[in-house]
């Protein structure tokens, strides 16, 4: 390296670590400014377009539709069904927050019509004898466990951030990490729900059917991906109010493809985070308690919190910076310095303040969820979520696969392997904050959900906001996934995901046959479909989209150097572990 690159990097990495320390030491000071609502309309309810919380669908396409309705009862979401439904219109669920990547909201064309479900956000009843909750699917999971902890029970399991409905966390197959008992899937805990279909003429364009425990179509409905209906109202089979106790236990990685396989059997809410840049990997040991433990903490992670916007855009700019024309030492030294600055323990306190020390004691629902970013009022936009798209702040890709536990220790390790051949480049890579986040799934007798006892997967890294702009080192996550789901057989996580790890994933789900009769028994002529549902379950066409640098994009997996980004350096390559993938790589990394 030359003087001057060396001066370079120097510089870059001080910038960068300048800006981490600031984020570091005003985090906790930031307020929030909610997120925007997902639909957006010109005339009043109509000519609108709807995205996702990031502001861009993973394909970056605009979805246009004529209406959005906003039901507040059951009555008015049965009415807004029969309507587009007596006049043959597609229609989509939105949600409050409509946090999946890809465009499962999406009617297709510029017909369709948008039922929002952020009006349907009550309790309808609990009933703390029989441990039960019902709630409206629009219903935000932060209220959700809130009302159900104020009758004295908890939700056993939920994902970790709580911006997300009950409807839209069941179309997805959302979850926590958990192998004991029914495990960390929400839909195990559904017994009933009640989903608003068409209908023909005679009834009325539309009904609502009743689902119960024992009902033979529960398991299509609970994780469904929306096409079978609207959910209006969903009942969970709740579980004493209990207290957990976490301790995140850092180690080297010397046993970790042994450890992986066993780790979630060990402890009731246990999930790892491998830290490739560092040779770590934290560990969760994090189980239930009596409630007479002593402790009131918080689970509260940092990425879930709001920033101050001024340091997000500034974070931003030198990230591009980084990405443009940085190093791969530079990139590195600011990953690291990311990790090493942040808060003590994830964000998790001991009393909701501050972190005094392990273990973590507190009640479930204050430890299994969060996202404060989302709670506060409207300041201006003084502060936001990190990913608010309304200002130039964090653009990721959230890459979810998982991998039958039986087949983890081989695919940690060749992923060791992989970070192996090049260290930097696996820290270039990755959103070094995070690492890669693994999470336990249990086997589900969803249709659509985990077919067998799995680890679930997360992958953040760095997204250009310049369509078929490649960025540093890009291959590495393209051969992890392609790894996963090839070699492996893995499942792409219904609700984040690149298009082409969709392409052949229904052929991977035993019960899908089954499915596939539930859905033409609710929906005969497809309303609740899209031409992109069509291509995910294998219906009609391929989410694969062929053209000029689509691999780049996770559009397509190149078979051409057309495919990545020649121009730039970038050509489709063997991947260097899975000999079968196929990734966009630099020429200086061949």
């Amino acid at each position: 390296m030359s003087q001057g690159e060396q001066a370079q990097t120097r510089a870059i990495a001080m910038k960068s670590l300048a800006a981490v320390l600031l984020v570091g030491s005003l985090l906790q000071l930031a307020g929030c400014s909610p997120p925007p609502d997902p639909v957006t309309c010109t005339d009043g309810t109509s000519n609108c377009t709807v995205t996702n919380t990031y502001g861009s669908f993973t394909d970056r396409t605009i979805c246009h539709a004529a209406n959005v309705v906003y039901p507040s009862t059951e009555q008015e979401l049965v009415a807004a069904v029969a309507a587009a439904a007596s006049a043959k219109r597609k229609m989509k669920v939105a949600t409050k927050h409509s946090h999946s990547g890809p465009k499962l909201a999406c009617p297709g064309g510029s017909e369709g019509t948008i039922i929002s479900t952020t009006r349907l956000n009550r309790t309808v009843s609990i009933d703390a004898e029989r441990q039960l909750i019902t709630v409206e699917s629009g219903m935000v999971l932060r209220d959700l466990i809130q009302a159900a902890a104020a009758a004295g029970l908890s939700l056993p399991h939920s994902p970790y951030w709580y911006g997300l409905t009950i409807g839209g966390l069941l179309a997805t197959g959302a979850h926590g990490s958990g192998l004991w008992g029914k495990g960390g899937a929400v839909h195990e805990y559904v017994v009933g729900l009640r989903i608003v279909t068409p209908a023909p003429a005679c009834d009325g364009f539309a009904m609502v059917r009743e689902l119960g425990a024992d009902h033979p179509d529960l398991d299509a409905a609970k994780v469904s991906l929306g096409v079978l209906g609207v959910v209006s109202q969903v009942t969970l089979a709740l579980q004493p109010l209990f207290k957990r106790s976490v301790t995140f236990v850092e180690r080297n990685e010397s046993d970790f493809t042994a450890r992986v396989a066993e780790w979630g059997r060990l402890h009731e809410f246990a999930d790892m985070i491998w830290q490739p840049q560092h040779n770590k990997v934290i560990y969760r040991q994090d189980d239930r308690v009596d409630v007479s433990t002593p402790g009131n903490g918080l689970g509260e992670l940092f990425l879930f919190r709001s920033v101050p916007t001024a340091l997000l855009v500034g974070g931003r700019a030198i990230e591009e910076q980084l990405q443009e024309n940085g190093t791969d030492i530079a990139r590195c030294a600011a990953e690291q310095e990311g990790f090493t600055r942040q808060l003590p323990a994830f964000g998790f306190t001991n009393d909701g303040v501050s972190f005094t020390g392990y273990p973590i004691v507190g009640y479930q629902h204050r430890i299994q969820a969060s996202g404060s970013c989302i709670d506060g009022p409207e300041d201006a936009l003084l502060s936001s979520c990190a990913w608010d798209p309304r200002i130039r702040g964090s653009f990721l890709y959230n890459s979810g696969f998982s991998v039958a536990l039986s087949k983890a220790p081989a695919f940690i390790a060749d992923m060791l392997q992989l970070r192996d051949l090049n260290p930097d480049a696996f820290c270039a890579a990755l959103d070094g904050r995070v690492g890669l986040v693994l999470r336990y799934v249990k086997a589900s007798s969803a249709y659509l959900g985990k077919h067998e006892d799995s680890i679930d997967v997360d992958i953040l890294f760095y997204r250009s906001r310049t369509d078929g702009m490649p960025h540093a080192h890009a291959d590495v996550v393209d051969e992890i996934e392609q790894m996963a789901l090839g070699k492996y057989g893995g499942l792409p996580h219904w609700g984040k995901n690149h298009n082409f790890a969709f392409d052949g994933a229904i052929a991977r789900y035993p019960k899908a046959d089954k499915f596939f009769k539930v859905k033409s028994s609710y929906d005969t002529d497809g309303l609740f479909s899209s031409e992109w549902t069509d291509q995910v379950l294998g219906i009609n066409g391929s989410p694969n989209i062929i053209e000029n640098r689509c691999a780049i994009e996770g559009l397509c997996i190149c078979s051409d150097d057309s495919h990545c980004a020649p121009e730039q350096g970038y050509f489709c390559r063997l991947g260097k572990v899975y000999k079968k993938a196929r990734v966009c790589s630099s020429e200086e990394d061949y």
